[in-house]
């Protein structure tokens, strides 16, 4: 399976992409990182990385994009392919910090 994935450029260049950005990446950034104008190869290779659970998509409900970023597999798969170590995870911000309650008073 990995050499199926490695021997296509597509799957290569998209799974290099999105490993190497930080906050994963949108449809049109992947589009650019595939370096093709069909909207019908994006398609195709994210529906192949997807199914290969090798990237997630995570939609944002804030108003910005939905990306697509690398699972553990996904790292995994570009560090053997790559013979590069294991890309890392892009920093979480923290859990907010609980606030206090007020007492209530009567």
């Amino acid at each position: 399976m990995l050499r199926n994935v490695a021997g296509s450029p597509h799957l290569m260049a998209a799974l290099a992409a999105i490993g190497k950005s930080k906050e994963g990446m949108s449809d049109s950034e992947l589009t650019d990182a595939i370096n093709n104008t069909s909207e019908w190869t994006t398609l195709w290779v994210v529906r192949q990385l997807t199914s290969l659970s090798f990237i997630e998509y995570k939609v944002d409900y804030f108003g910005n994009p939905a990306t697509y970023q690398l699972t553990e597999a996904g790292r995994a798969a570009l560090a053997i392919i790559t013979g590069q170590p294991l890309p890392q995870k892009p920093p979480q911000p923290p859990p907010p910090a609980p606030q206090p309650v007020a007492p209530k008073t009567n």
